[in-house]
């Protein structure tokens, strides 16, 4: 009999045992009608268009200019929004000298050119702002009249509309609530309103967080109750998602040598990052939007659950959190334990770089993590085609848009904090701007970390973006074992720190990424799921089995500390030898959902 994961009341029982919920939800369920002339009714790459059981159309947005969208509190500050912040700061443009709106009014506001929206009850005028949203303009534009508020939150950090919104564009107070046909609802592409009312209940039916013994748990839990598309954006890798399960795999491929007659009745798994010490050999690694998967708090549950665990691991905020950065160091508990860093997506504007280096300086973040592996988004096909599992003519809709629009909106926004013109050069400049100690994030090749060591960075992150990139790109963990006896040869390992991620699920996978040099092991995922599922119990119990994984096979092996581990704890002789025959992890494969190709509604059929 092959392992099991954590299991959820079925769909059966809770039909049986909760038929009011589904009756209540189903009466309260509220679609919009779209009510936009012609003008109004493309989409684009940025956005789209599904019919909801009402035949009434829903507008939606790709998860690629989601995270984009998540950026907005950086990609806007110019000179003339910097002089706008004392402004913004005081409140002046929110200020009781503005004049109410009445729902009827906002709704006469509907087109393209004269775009009002409701977020939180406060309207705006975005006509002006509409050609420049990092999302592209069809979100907008199909939305105008309306109440944007659901689709708004998940996808912004806090006070981003009241710093970094022109105050001539708040218009005032809505009065009343909008009607429900002009409320936008939350971005639930494929699911219809018995699905999402049965993924809420089974939210408050998940199993005690006693039962969660390991990391595929959290995993199996969130993939039931997750919406389509936070499953679809957490889970994708690129293209055929080869990097993505290889990174896993190649754990496998490497096998422990264990000590024997050992005194290990005490382990220590204390170590430094950074100059810093910590309490565990691993950190959490920076995931944009987490609020998809946790809409109260977001990354700000992962800070809490940093500060409710007894072990403090670093966290790594991400530049397109759903959570302001703000936000985040102040959900901190006062442990000078608990450490956070940065991870940095340069801008294309290096000026709005300079601002958030020194903003994240400021708030006492202790080190700096430039991604470099994405001067492009990856091929993510998964997130990519969950806008159009509910509509038949999805592709068709797309091809009627205006192309040339869409492709401006989309690249601009891209182009605001993705720049593929970064080179080493850019990496100088940054480490003459800041006194935090600079890790480049995503080096794939021992040639790219022995240039980073060369150039005087603190370290790098050996990672493929958790197989999200270029697919049949190398596991970091095959990288990290070329890359450290080379950068020992070169006397270049004495002060510089080697990171790796990706693939990680044990406390094992762990020891072996640090047998092999690893200074820190990052994951991912897995705090992601467990934030989903459980909020700052589930990071912090997370936490809790990684460090008893660690603790226990840390006797196992015979070592006593971290200081202790080594190659020679390790048989890497198939490590690239990728047709090697081992046992089947019946785990991962049980919890993974591979790509679908597209299939044919035959609800439509004649």
């Amino acid at each position: 009999m092959i392992p099991q994961t954590v299991k959820i009341i079925s769909r059966s029982q809770l039909k049986k045992n909760f038929p009011h919920i589904i009756k209540q939800y189903n009466r309260t369920f509220v679609s919009i009608t779209n009510t936009k002339t012609s003008s109004s009714s493309s989409s684009s790459s940025s956005s789209s268009s599904y019919s909801s059981p009402n035949n009434k159309k829903i507008t939606t947005l790709s998860l690629t200019s989601a995270a984009i969208v998540t950026a907005t509190s950086f990609l806007y500050l110019n000179k003339d929004n910097a002089d706008l912040d004392i402004l913004n700061d005081s409140g002046l443009h929110m200020s009781p000298n503005k004049k109410f709106v009445t729902p009827t009014e906002v709704a006469k506001h509907n087109t393209p050119d004269d775009c009002w929206v409701v977020i939180e009850g406060k309207v705006y005028n975005l006509t002006d702002f509409i050609d420049i949203h990092p999302g592209g303009p069809l979100i907008l534009k199909l939305n105008a009249g309306m109440d944007v508020t659901a689709i708004f939150k998940p996808l912004h950090a806090k006070g981003t509309l009241e710093k970094y919104i022109k105050p001539e564009w708040f218009v005032g107070e809505l009065t009343g609530p909008m009607p429900d046909n002009l409320v936008a609802p939350p971005y639930t592409p494929g699911e219809t309103p018995e699905e999402i009312i049965y993924k809420e209940n089974l939210r408050k039916h998940l199993p005690t967080i006693n039962n969660i013994i390991n990391l595929y748990d959290f995993e199996t839990l969130a993939s039931k109750i997750l919406s389509n598309q936070a499953w679809a954006y957490y889970s994708s890798g690129a293209d055929d998602e080869i990097s993505m399960r290889e990174n896993h795999n190649a754990f496998h491929r490497i096998f422990f040598k264990p000590r024997v007659l050992v005194d290990v009745s005490k382990i220590n798994l204390e170590t430094e990052m950074l100059g810093k010490k910590v309490d565990l050999p691993f950190y959490i690694s920076a995931t944009a939007l987490m609020k998809l998967g946790n809409p109260q708090e977001g990354e700000i549950g992962i800070t809490k659950g940093c500060a409710l665990s007894p072990w403090k691991v670093p966290q790594m905020i991400s530049t397109l959190a759903s959570c302001s950065v703000d936000e985040i160091v102040d959900a901190k508990s006062d442990d000078s334990r608990q450490i956070q860093w940065f991870q940095l997506y340069v801008n294309s504007d290096r000026k709005i770089t300079r601002e958030l280096v020194k903003h994240v300086e400021s708030l006492g973040l202790k080190a700096l993590f430039v991604t470099v592996d994405a001067p492009s988004l990856g091929n993510r096909e998964k997130d990519l085609k969950i806008k159009f599992s509910t509509q038949m003519n999805g592709p068709e809709v797309m091809a009627k848009n205006n192309k040339n629009e869409t492709d401006h909106g989309a690249a601009r926004a891209i182009s605001k904090f993705i720049d593929p013109s970064l080179t080493w050069d850019d990496i100088s400049k940054l480490q003459k701007f800041t006194k935090l100690p600079i890790i480049i994030k995503g080096v794939q090749r021992s040639e790219d970390v022995v240039k980073a060591a060369q150039m005087g960075c603190a370290g790098v992150v050996i990672s493929n973006h958790g197989g999200r990139q270029l697919d049949f790109s190398r596991s970091p963990v095959e990288v990290l074992a070329e890359a450290k006896p080379i950068l020992m040869k070169n006397g270049l390992d004495k002060n510089f720190e080697i990171f790796i991620d990706g693939g990680i699920r044990r406390g094992t996978d762990i020891l072996k990424a640090l047998c092999l040099g690893a200074k820190g092991v990052g994951l991912g995922r897995p705090f992601i799921y467990a934030n989903s599922c459980y909020g700052e119990k589930g990071v912090a119990h997370a936490i809790q089995i990684l460090k008893n994984e660690l603790e226990m096979n840390m006797r196992l092996l015979g070592a006593r500390s971290i200081k202790e581990l080594g190659p020679e704890f390790l048989d890497i002789s198939a490590l690239k030898n990728r047709n090697v025959s081992v046992a089947k992890d019946e785990l991962y494969n049980g919890v993974y959902i591979p790509p679908q190709t597209v299939e044919i509604n035959e609800d439509n059929l004649d």
